[in-house]
């Protein structure tokens, strides 16, 4: 997938499952703090380009782009935000919620073309559920649209109890 899309997928999940126990702004903030930077750091550390006679291509490594691996690369940046969030709670939870921005980066490059690597045998193999490619218009959008209804329902978890547990009269 396109990092971009990465980028909003990341966002959405982690501020939906953050503004459960944060406001929505600071998991909002933070979660996409996170989201660019761990997956840019997953994008730019596994992949490096090999010389065909088409020209330079992209590869995945397994530097970054295996489950358990990507889970230590996406939780990464939420050591960066202690010193911004300042309070012990918001650390705690920002840096456990981090760790599924690997996996989520995982779960939508499954869906590409050439997948993800799973150690089968003592050798690295790669696994893909469907092959599309990286740059397929319609899998990105709907990614992304997924991305942004997480962050629609993380708006309305919160709206909800204002709207329908306090009286205004």
């Amino acid at each position: 997938m396109k990092l971009v899309t990465h980028y909003v997928f990341s966002a959405g999940l982690l501020t939906l499952l953050s503004s459960f126990f944060l406001n929505f702004y600071t998991a909002f903030f933070l979660s996409s703090i996170i989201a660019v930077i761990g997956n840019s750091l997953i994008d730019k550390l596994g992949h490096r380009e090999i010389q065909t006679r088409r020209g330079l291509i992209p590869v995945r490594t397994p530097l970054t782009h295996t489950v358990p691996r990507s889970v230590l690369w996406g939780w990464i940046p939420s050591l960066l935000l202690i010193p911004l969030t300042g309070y012990y709670h918001e650390t705690i939870i920002i840096s456990l919620i981090a760790l599924l921005n690997g996996p989520s980066h995982m779960l939508l490059d499954v869906f590409t073309e050439r997948g993800i690597y799973v150690k089968k045998d003592g050798r690295w193999r790669r696994v893909a559920l469907a092959h599309f490619r990286y740059d397929n218009p319609a899998v990105n959008g709907l990614a992304i649209l997924l991305g942004v209804m997480m962050l629609f329902a993380a708006v309305q978890l919160h709206s909800y109890h204002y709207y329908y547990h306090y009286s205004y009269s």
